[in-house]
């Protein structure tokens, strides 16, 4: 949550990267003049509890600012406007495409239509937006794709986002050189489905390609990672800059969702299991240190146990380390609701073991650290990430923004690296 410090506005942020990049660009719409008080809700529809956090944030707000002006906007709003509209908390309910138009903000008077969502799937461009910054954060995040083609049978969002449509190379560098001006030292490139960026722009250029030109184009900028990619769309053009570029951090999270060939086959997902082990180990014959993250969902319809077995035994197989565990979310209107469910205390249980393994992962990892020199792109508190997105402490006075580089004697009980001497790494 974030609030302009010039204007009784305040947005609050729920769900993925792309989400926090369009808040921005909202707050660079607001007129700091106005004297309306308004919150606005940028959801997320990914699964029903994002959903419940969400209704519950606005009733809360509305009951602490009864005088405030509500607008709920994101992919919730746009997959159920109607919804959203009924809530006796919501004064506005605002689409995905709309939300990034500055008229949206502009007030209007009692002409103001109360919901302003159209058809996501007539939209076949995306505008590019320049955002100078992110409010409270150390890492920027830069658009270049929006929407999806894939149907995947658990996924709601193609129906908030609308197709797979590009940002063009021109406009991605131009954001990303706006930002390193402004002082931000990692980049993250995100999006909807970022592998599949290109397809429809002239020349289908790839995301290998985009980064290439994109480092090219912006050589002051020290780091860029990734959002999620799904294993089976890394293209050659990516997996040579995995070899030889070191400004590409050597951590890249993957698209899993599942380690059992069959549940990945009901999931309608592009890959199966051997084939992220595959790519798995080229992606280390590339770059030995490469840290894999991964998003596995647990308890998906028609799951075994012994299905799931298979998706635990893929974090080991596959050396997966960062992982970003869900218990399966029914989603209205998509096929998986309509296929026989797994009980929720056994997702539940799932996910517990899931993400024990997960934290078994990054805490053996972590550990293999101790005595290695780190570079750590401080964040607040005199903490922040290293390049291989592991957390670390300071124990010196640095500031953040600041590229550290420090040699990790100690982990605590949190599984966080420390480090003490520390020299800043020119950008």
């Amino acid at each position: 949550m974030s609030a302009r410090p010039d204007t009784d506005t305040r947005i609050e942020t729920f769900g993925c990267r792309l989400n926090a990049f369009e808040s921005e660009v909202i707050r660079g719409h607001l007129d700091p003049k106005t004297d309306r008080r308004r919150i606005i809700f940028n959801t997320c529809a990914v699964t029903a509890e994002a959903e419940r956090q969400a209704r519950q944030s606005i009733r809360k707000a509305r009951r602490e600012n009864p005088d405030a002006e509500i607008i709920v906007t994101g992919c919730a709003a746009q997959i159920d406007p109607d919804g959203y509209a009924a809530m006796t908390e919501v004064d506005r309910v605002v689409g995905n495409e709309e939300k990034l138009r500055p008229e949206t903000w502009t007030p209007r008077g009692e002409d103001e239509p109360r919901v302003l969502v159209n058809d996501i799937m007539s939209i076949s461009e995306t505008a590019p937006h320049l955002v100078p910054g992110f409010e409270g954060r150390a890492r920027a995040f830069v658009q270049v794709q929006q929407g999806c083609d894939h149907r995947c049978t658990f996924c709601i969002i193609p129906f908030g986002r609308g197709n797979s449509r590009s940002v063009a190379i021109g406009e991605i560098a131009r954001q990303a050189r706006l930002l390193v001006e402004n002082g931000y030292r990692e980049l993250v490139l995100t999006g909807v489905d970022i592998t599949s960026y290109g397809g429809d722009l002239p020349g289908r250029p790839n995301l290998g390609q985009l980064i290439r030109r994109l480092l090219a184009q912006v050589p002051d900028l020290p780091r860029l990672r990734l959002s999620s990619i799904d294993p089976v769309e890394i293209d050659d053009d990516l997996l040579a800059l995995v070899a030889d570029e070191p400004r590409l951090m050597p951590h890249l999270h993957l698209s899993v969702q599942a380690g059992d060939d069959l549940i990945l086959k009901r999931m309608k997902r592009r890959h199966l299991r051997d084939d992220v082990i595959r790519i798995a180990a080229r992606l280390r014959e590339l770059r030995p240190d490469m840290v894999l993250g991964a998003d596995i969902i647990a308890g998906f319809p028609t799951e075994t146990e012994e299905m799931f077995q298979r998706s635990l035994d893929l974090v080991s197989e596959a050396g997966l380390t960062h992982l970003h565990v869900f218990p399966y979310s029914e989603r209205e209107g998509t096929p998986a609701a309509r296929m026989p469910q797994v009980a929720k205390a056994d997702r539940k249980r799932r996910s517990g073991l899931l993400r024990a393994a997960g934290e078994a992962a990054v805490a053996a990892f972590a550990k293999g650290r101790i005595d290695r020199t780190e570079r750590v792109l401080i964040e607040k508190d005199q903490s922040g990430l290293t390049e291989h997105f592991v957390p670390m402490v300071i124990d010196a006075p640095c500031a953040p923004g600041d590229i550290v580089e420090t040699v990790a004697t100690t982990i605590d009980g949190d599984g966080r690296l420390h480090g003490g001497m520390q020299d800043e790494v020119a950008a």
